[in-house]
């Protein structure tokens, strides 16, 4: 099932649940999707790779959002956020594990000659487009960093 469709069906149950938390992050990413479809330049279609982009800034947005937050002592709005990036998580796919991605680094490095963070640009290059919505590109870059020594 497209996200698209997957998006309305759980929209309608959410609706029929009375289920506020997940009434508010649904709309939010079918909101967050229309925009993509009729931003300029663009197909009129979303694609599972720019849905997964879509809520992977989204995710990004609310973590910022419980930073700020708690910095302001604002528990009831750092309640709203998290039960929304938990909604947002079941439509992303699985995160790889920092072993998974240390496997795959290991392999762009290895296939990209790079040996040392002079190079870095080049490998985190390669290594985004193969994890994309797989790992969370903070990971990606520590453990390139770590990988690539000094």
């Amino acid at each position: 099932m497209a996200l698209e469709e997957k998006i309305n069906a759980d929209l309608k149950a959410a609706m029929m649940a009375k289920d506020e938390a997940g009434l508010r992050a649904i709309r939010a990413i079918k909101s967050a999707i229309m925009l993509a479809k009729t931003e300029k330049g663009g197909t009129g279609e979303v694609t599972e790779e720019r849905g997964v982009q879509i809520l992977q800034k989204m995710l990004k947005q609310r973590k910022d959002s419980i930073t700020e937050f708690e910095k302001a002592n604002r528990n009831d709005l750092i309640v709203k956020e998290q039960e929304e990036v938990a909604v947002i998580e079941r439509y992303l796919p699985a995160m790889m594990s920092e072993d998974e991605i240390r496997t795959i680094v290991a392999k762009v490095i290895a296939d990209t000659g790079a040996k040392s963070q002079k190079e870095m640009g080049k490998v985190m290059g390669a290594a985004s487009k193969l994890l994309a919505g797989k790992a969370d590109n903070k990971v990606v870059a520590e453990i390139i960093k770590s990988s690539l020594g000094e």
